[in-house]
């Protein structure tokens, strides 16, 4: 995932034309198809439960959890399909899938050219839903939906939260929500059984951070660093003091991402106390720089793998 937050106003009040930005989607409908890769795993089909109870299990066997993202649609939505299945089989614990979006001014470059290249190729918030609804039964982990503001106002709070939750979404992540706003957003999610994460970072004032944290439902999203995210060659050693910081405040689990993209950063975040780790740019490039769909999935599927091992 790819968020650029740079200042200490992160998640502070908006006016309502500065949060919604103009969202543009193609028209033609896009087609899915999930027979094409098998991954090594078999598959296990067995009921999903939520964000929570999945780093409650995850904590009582002394586990961390591993939470990959991906664009839906890039580099079409039947790759996506199988890369969802890919990333269940290989032991992912919770699923991040990013709803492309036509103008994601907080994304950094990898996100931005998969959202570009996946709303070119005609996808659409419908057809990522179909898609959802066939793939996820299929899961042995539950999905977090990653995004923006807009295509969730567009729709009205209440309606948007019961058609993800018809297709069997478990999370919301919603990087541009304000805080002030997101009361509303999280009342309506509550009410549709959603949870919905909120997310803090470097320059979050203590208070602000206390409040994020209280709101949060799922987990407690750690932005590692501050600016734009994409693979990099180190972990900014800030995040053992904010970890700590945070689970002064509260006892429900914390998971770090923003450049996480080796098993080394990813022993390293665990060493300081981290519940789970989120990689997405790293997996975002796999797939959109691969010579074919396939090759993309097998890289996919031994980079997962890679940071598991990593993990406790």
């Amino acid at each position: 995932m790819a968020i650029a937050l740079k200042t200490a106003n992160f998640l502070q009040l908006k006016k309502k034309s500065e949060a919604r930005f103009p969202m543009h989607f193609p028209s033609h409908k896009s087609t899915v198809s999930i027979k094409r890769f098998t991954p090594m795993a078999c598959l296990t089909t067995s009921p999903t439960v939520g964000l929570a109870q999945t780093f409650s299990n995850l904590k009582k066997q002394g586990k961390v959890a591993l939470i990959p993202f991906i664009t839906a649609g890039d580099p079409d939505l039947s790759t996506t399909a199988e890369a969802l299945k890919v990333l269940s089989s290989c032991g992912s614990d919770i699923i991040e899938v990013g709803i492309p979006y036509s103008d994601p001014l907080a994304d950094g470059p990898v996100i931005q050219a998969a959202a570009t290249r996946s709303l070119e190729r005609g996808t659409n918030f419908n057809a990522v839903l179909s898609m959802l609804k066939e793939v996820v039964p299929q899961l042995s982990c539950p999905i977090a939906l990653f995004t923006y503001y807009n295509p969730i106002l567009k729709h009205g709070t209440e309606k948007f939260m019961s058609i993800i939750k018809d297709v069997g979404v478990h999370g919301l992540v919603v990087p541009d929500v304000p805080l002030e706003e997101a009361k509303v957003l999280r009342e309506m999610a509550i009410k549709k059984n959603i949870e919905l994460v909120l997310l803090t970072t470097p320059t979050t004032p203590k208070d602000r951070m206390k409040a994020i944290v209280e709101a949060a439902e799922g987990f407690v999203y750690l932005v590692s660093s501050v600016g734009v995210t994409g693979a990099r060659s180190s972990i900014s050693g800030r995040v053992q003091a904010l970890l700590q910081e945070i689970k002064e405040e509260t006892t429900k689990p914390v998971a770090v991402g923003f450049g996480i993209s080796t098993p080394e950063h990813v022993e390293q975040v665990v060493g300081w106390g981290a519940d789970g780790v989120i990689v997405g740019s790293a997996m975002v490039k796999l797939l959109g720089d691969a010579k074919s769909p396939e090759e993309g999935l097998k890289e996919l599927e031994s980079f997962t793998k890679s940071l598991k091992s990593a993990l406790p």
